[in-house]
């Protein structure tokens, strides 16, 4: 028999019971009385507001790495695994002419040190400027000429070829900064007794007071060191200047992350190359020979994809990884060596922002003193998509061993591209064609160099042997 506490309890519990009821069927009521109807556009209306469209996306990389797969499983299918680590370097050994990459590569401090000794004599007023000038404009033309001389005569394999043509590209971009620098630090010698760069500072924590970091402003001609040269030559800028922020120590587990990804990326990258853009390459030969259009149609779009892709693994590899690990190894300061391009919404937007340390050359050495001399804004950005057009066509021509104009004219054609989409496209469209942009006009430049390299160069050995 209950006790009188527990009868309570269970009067009280149904008392609540009965009441949660009550209240429930109110509700209800109260639910069936408001209007369901209001005055709503759709989702996909854009005057909804709606913009939370995460699970497509997510839907869309699903569709995206799947298709991949299917290809990648495709692939391997067809050919089998291609993938050689090693085949790089016997590539390397096996080719006589080779070699001569790396003594041009170790060479290319020859034209630093001339560069040096020219700016040491004119700040010592031993030279003068007309013949300093004309010391820098030969030390420079030279920079560009012999590699390309010595690539031509010796007929070394063309991806170390193109590698050499790239690091004297970088230095004959640094060696024009360097110059120009000191010149203008010369010209304004006479107006200020310092010649220092406020937004450019070096950090040390030695010089400092009470654990406070003090400040080392550099001033011309003080600048002009051996050890100052070299520094601005490895570091991961085009731009010369007095003082350059630094940090002030290296960071190990960055440091390390970021040589990891440089060591596993380059190695994807050179396996994505075998497996994926040679046998794609090596099958295209006989339709682009025979100009079957809808055969090439159909493997420039399928080399579109692996083509990206690779193009922006090589991205993150080269703006992200290998300039972290030379600015952290340096403790040079600024690390911005890429902005936001992928949400570029004009040609023009891209340019300036995948490439910051090209971008600020351009800047600063081409576009704003053509500027100064009356040259307009728009010739003035021609020129300087002209001088661009110029080292792409150098980077691959050389190398190759023909000389087409299909690089630089698709550089070129970035120019009125940039101006029908300011003019007509905008928005989320422009980024669209931006991304389309990079996505079928690097394999159509391939294709082009490819056809021509294949036709110079194989196809009168086949030629001759099918005659006989």
């Amino acid at each position: 028999m209950a006790s009188p506490k527990t009868r309570m309890r269970r009067t009280i519990s149904c008392n609540h019971v009965e009441d949660m009821n009550k209240n429930e069927v109110k509700e209800r009521s109260n639910q069936s009385d408001k209007p369901i109807h209001r005055h709503a556009d759709s989702l996909f209306s854009t005057a909804s507001g709606f913009t939370n469209y995460r699970g497509l996306l997510n839907l869309c990389i699903l569709l995206l790495v799947l298709a991949n797969t299917r290809l990648f499983l495709e692939n391997i299918l067809k050919y089998g695994i291609l993938i050689d680590p090693l085949k790089v370097i016997q590539l390397f050994l096996s080719q006589p002419y080779s070699w001569p990459n790396i003594c041009l590569v170790l060479g290319a401090g020859i034209f630093t040190l001339v560069a040096f000794y020219t700016e040491s004599l004119l700040a010592k007023g031993y030279v003068s400027e007309k013949f300093g000038f004309l010391v820098n404009a030969i030390n420079l033309s030279l920079l560009l000429i012999i590699p390309a001389g010595v690539i031509l005569y010796l007929h070394p394999f063309p991806a170390f070829s193109c590698m050499t043509c790239g690091i004297y590209t970088v230095s004959f971009l640094k060696l024009v900064s360097y110059a120009s620098v000191n010149k203008w630090c010369r010209q304004k010698k006479g107006e200020t007794k310092k010649m220092r760069r406020s937004r450019s500072i070096s950090e040390s924590p030695k010089n400092g007071v009470n654990g406070q970091v003090a400040t080392i402003i550099i001033s011309y001609p003080d600048n002009l060191t051996q050890s100052d040269l070299w520094y601005f030559m490895v570091a991961p800028t085009l731009c010369y200047e007095l003082n350059f922020p630094r940090s002030l120590r290296i960071r190990k587990r960055f440091l390390i992350k970021r040589i990891v990804e440089m060591l596993f990326l380059s190695q994807l990258i050179l396996g994505l190359i075998q497996q994926w853009i040679v046998p794609t390459v090596q099958n295209s030969m006989r339709p682009l020979q025979d100009l079957e259009l809808s055969r090439v149609l159909e493997r420039l779009l399928k080399l579109a994809v692996p083509n990206h892709l690779i193009w922006l693994i090589f991205f993150y590899w080269g703006f992200h990884s290998c300039l972290n690990v030379s600015a952290e190894l340096l403790k040079f300061g600024d690390r911005e060596f890429y902005k936001d391009w992928w949400n570029a919404e004009s040609v023009t937007e891209f340019w300036q922002t995948w490439n910051v340390p090209v971008h600020r050359w351009c800047v600063r050495h081409l576009y704003k003193p053509l500027v100064k001399r009356g040259y307009s804004k728009q010739l003035a950005s021609i020129l300087v998509f002209a001088m661009s057009a110029f080292f792409h066509e150098y980077l691959v021509s050389v190398p190759l061993r023909m000389f087409r104009i299909w690089a630089f004219m698709a550089m070129l054609g970035q120019v009125p591209l940039a101006q029908f989409v300011n003019k007509y496209i905008h928005g989320k469209y422009a980024n669209m064609v931006v991304w389309l942009s990079l996505i079928l006009g690097q394999p159509i430049a391939i294709f082009c160099y490819v056809h021509d390299y294949y036709m110079i160069n194989f196809a009168p050995v086949a030629n001759q042997t099918v005659t006989v």
